[in-house]
């Protein structure tokens, strides 16, 4: 559904996930237990290139050679926030540049990773879809913000301990991508992230949210909804247009009943557009019938070639005390990042804009 990734005469090598490196050494005639030394090279001891796998034969490293390459994530910028955050703008093989984020909480480190170059949802208070969408990323590139990101943070002694995906794209328009990512992610030879500790956040690509209730995952769902109705959420997100509120609504109902987990709203609140009392009554009307949701309320972030105003803190407040009256739970986001651009796609466009 979205644009066909960076053609390539060789995959990368973290675009296979577990099963598919038993496959592989299978097919390539070597032992079962190579995929598990291959595995601990790329995502225990995260190396960068073949020769350092020293424990494989060398016509098993040629071979990997021959068939695969590393990402190439070259660090074009990185800014760190005085709360910790840390943002970084990657260039791609291709040119194209991506965002990753670091953040720092009191029980881990978390990090933000991108599915898409750019983005095609056109959500009118968003960074990220200034441009429109220049390509999908093939899963490896995904996979290997985490691991760049990791290896910094072993300097430290640190390590990632949760995921969200919540960076530039849509990643339910990226899916099969997405998937591959997740499984490279939880797999207890590999990075061994907890499936509860990795959130997928999506626009409500209605067809996708059916499918990833059947996954059979325990991996985190959230929702941007941003309005409580059909005509005002239209104008916020075109990608209501697609994919009607009313039927976004009935895809989060069977979500619920198929997995049993909950489902963050994510609502980001503009300015006298959708953060009045009656947009919190009706807001709390629409979940009603859906006991295991929570809402999570964003300061909307300012982008210059946008034209939203914050909402008052007192009127986040009254927002949020209407939703707990009608028996929704809801918090307000806790801002990181705000003095180093850490919205997504903010210095991406500040580089597209300095590139010209």
């Amino acid at each position: 559904m979205g644009i066909k990734p960076y053609e390539k005469d060789k995959p990368f090598v973290y675009d296979l996930n577990w099963d598919e490196w038993q496959s592989w050494v299978k097919e390539n005639g070597e032992s079962a237990f190579r995929a598990g030394q291959i595995f601990d090279w790329l995502y225990i001891k995260r190396v960068f290139s073949f020769d350092e796998m020293s424990n494989l034969p060398k016509a098993l490293r040629d071979k990997l050679k021959d068939q695969f390459e590393f990402v190439t994530l070259s660090e074009i910028t990185k800014y760190q926030s005085q709360d910790g955050t840390v943002k970084f703008l990657f260039e791609l093989e291709d040119k194209n540049a991506i965002e990753t984020v670091v953040m720092k909480h009191n029980y881990g480190n978390s990090i933000c990773v991108t599915t898409q170059v750019g983005c095609r949802v056109g959500c009118t208070f968003c960074a990220s879809t200034l441009g429109g969408l220049k390509r999908d990323l093939r899963p490896g590139e995904i996979v290997a913000q985490v691991v760049k990101a990791q290896k910094l943070l072993d300097e430290t002694g640190e390590r990632i301990s949760s995921i969200v995906i919540m960076g530039i794209g849509e990643p339910f328009e990226n899916y099969e991508a997405t998937m591959n990512f997740l499984r490279v992610m939880i797999h207890p030879k590999g990075l061994n992230i907890g499936q509860r500790h990795i959130t997928v956040s999506t626009s409500g690509i209605v067809p996708n949210i059916y499918k990833f209730a059947d996954e059979n995952l325990q991996v985190n769902l959230a929702i941007s909804i941003h309005a409580p109705n059909d005509a005002l959420r239209s104008k916020l997100m075109p990608v209501n247009r697609r994919f009607p509120f009313v039927d976004l609504i009935e895809a989060c109902k069977y979500y619920i009943a198929k997995t049993g987990r909950r489902i963050t709203f994510e609502y980001a609140l503009m300015g006298e557009v959708n953060d009045q009392p009656e947009h919190a009554e009706e807001l709390a009307l629409v979940l009603k019938d859906m006991p295991l949701s929570h809402v999570n309320l964003i300061p909307v972030n300012f982008v210059a070639e946008r034209d939203f105003k914050r909402t008052p803190r007192d009127d986040i407040f009254t927002f949020q005390r209407i939703l707990e009256k009608g028996k929704i739970n809801a918090t307000i986001r806790r801002e990181q990042g705000s003095d180093i651009a850490a919205a997504c796609g903010q210095l991406r466009a500040k580089h597209m804009e300095s590139s010209k």
